[in-house]
Order: structure tokens, then sequence, then C-alpha cells
């Protein structure tokens, strides 16, 4: 059964197209037929002016009708839409919101910090089969960052932070969002050197793809270092030259790899993990589970 998601976040537009088995054990296994990324970066306008200017809001609605489009020929199931961080800022973002149901028959749920975290974690623990007894979801998206920790395979804690990487590029970061983070990961100081990370978004995705493992999907801290090192000395124009990279991807690679990096140096961990899972994967895992629950 194929089953969609719509994650309008401050950096892009993202659509998956997802076909969903579920084996005898209740295993799911999730082949993606589609999924469209459109960089309309909602949060250069946020995080600057407080809004979202009209020529964007005008991108973003034709974006929506393109992918409600793409919704309707694959038959999915189901779908879910949701807005995170620059949406939820944005001083018309409830207008456009509104437009956007109006117009084009799209239901759009703003979701909170910390519902983000949770969906980005039930995607990753799908995904993953974590030995370590703690294991630590990290997101890094154009304008926050969502951390969520679970322990044996039971929810710890989650939290959501305004770090992100359009919001770092604007010059708009509270530095005290910094000693936030830190505080809130002190918790688990405990646990410092044994907690596995596991990594979502398209920027850490890259980074494993040209400094780590690849194949494994994962890289150490010493790569991560190295990574960040050769990425923060070169201009952008440099960037998309040596290792191949859109502009949209070159510009933030860096302010990404700041908050990565950080995490990583403050839990001790010596590697993180990238499956390539995200907000839009929770979403239809979500779905999947309640049409479940719904057949019985």
């Amino acid at each position: 059964m194929i089953f969609a998601s719509i994650d309008i976040g401050s950096n892009a537009i993202r659509l998956l197209l997802v076909n969903i088995f579920e084996d005898s054990k209740g295993a799911l296994t999730m082949v993606r037929t589609a999924f469209i990324r459109v960089p309309i970066r909602l949060g250069s306008d946020v995080f600057s002016n407080g809004q979202i200017t009209h020529e964007r809001e005008q991108k973003l609605l034709k974006t929506l009708s393109a992918f409600k489009t793409m919704i309707e020929v694959n038959e999915a199931v189901g779908y879910d839409a949701v807005a995170t961080s620059a949406m939820r800022e944005a001083s018309n973002g409830t207008q456009i919101i509104t437009r956007i149901e109006k117009e084009i028959g799209i239901r759009v749920k703003i979701v909170d910090g910390q519902e983000e975290a949770e969906i980005i974690r039930e995607a990753g623990e799908t995904s993953t089969n974590s030995t370590s007894p703690m294991t630590m979801f990290i997101d890094v998206g154009g304008g926050s960052t969502e951390i969520s920790v679970q322990k044996n395979d039971s929810f710890i804690n989650s939290q959501s932070f305004n770090l992100g990487t359009l919001r770092s590029l604007s010059g708009t970061t509270d530095l005290g969002e910094w000693t936030r983070l830190n505080d809130w990961l002190m918790q688990f100081e405990q646990h410092f050197g044994q907690i596995e990370c596991v990594g979502s978004g398209g920027n850490i995705n890259k980074i494993v793809k040209l400094f780590g493992d690849k194949e494994k999907k994962i890289i150490t801290l010493k790569q991560f270092e190295n990574a960040y090192k050769n990425l923060s000395k070169l201009s952008v124009s440099e960037r998309m030259k040596v290792y191949n990279l859109r502009e949209d991807r070159a510009d933030v690679i860096v302010p990404a790899s700041e908050i990565y990096l950080k995490i990583m140096e403050t839990i001790r961990s010596n590697y993180i993990i990238a499956p390539k899972i995200g907000l839009a994967d929770g979403l239809v895992i979500n779905l999947y589970k309640n049409y479940q629950k719904n057949m019985l």
C-alpha cells in the first residue's frame, strides 16, 4: 500500500511516496517510490523579516498543487502534511495554512518542536537496529534542531532547539540556545561515551557520503571533524565545484556540521549513523500504523 507525506520545512518542501509492507512478524519494509525536494527556503524570509513573502507563498502553493496531483495519480491510501519551524514562527503562517486548504485542498498541521522530534524518532527507531543501551536521534533542519533519546527501546526525553542552518546563515541565532542545548544534554552525562547517535536530514546524508562510510552509512567523529575542516575553509562556490554540491546544499552544509559536531563532542560520541530517514518517513509510518488500527 502506498502512503504519502508532505514536509513543509524551513529549507525545503518535500513529498515522499512509500510502499509499505509488513511481514508475518510485524516487521515493516518501506520502499520509496518517489521523493521530491523543492528548496523554497521559507526560513530565509521568516528568520530575517518575521513573515513569508508573497513570492515564496506563491511558490509554495504551486509546489503543493503539484504534490497533490502526484499523490492522487499514485492512488495513495492516505497522506499527511505538516509544517515546521519557519511556519511556526511566521506572522502570516496561519493565514497561509488556511489558504492552502481552501485553494488546494491539503490540510496542513503546524507541528511544534516536541512533536517534530517524536515523529523523527519514530522513523529512526524503525530504520535502525541499535545494540547500544541509549540512542540519540538528531535532526538538524533549516530553523531548528530536534533531539530525541531512548533507552532500551523506551522513550526518555525529547527537545527542540532554535538552532538551524538558515537561521545561522541569517545571523539570527540566539546564542542562549547553545547554552540551552548544552544544559539539556548534560542530563545524560552518566552515559556520555556510550550513546549511539542517529542523524537525519540531507546534510548529514551528504557528509557521510563525501567523508564517511557510505556503504555502512556511518561517519566517525574524526572523519566528521576532517569534513568540517575541509568544507569550512572553502567558499560556497568552491564547495559546489570541489564536492559537486548544489548551491542550496553548499551553503547550509557547514552550519549543519557545526551543530552535529557540537552535540557529538559534548556527549563524547565516536560516530554517527545516517540511515536516510526524516520527518517525512516518520509521518508515513504513523499513517500506516493508524490505518492498521482502523482496520481492526
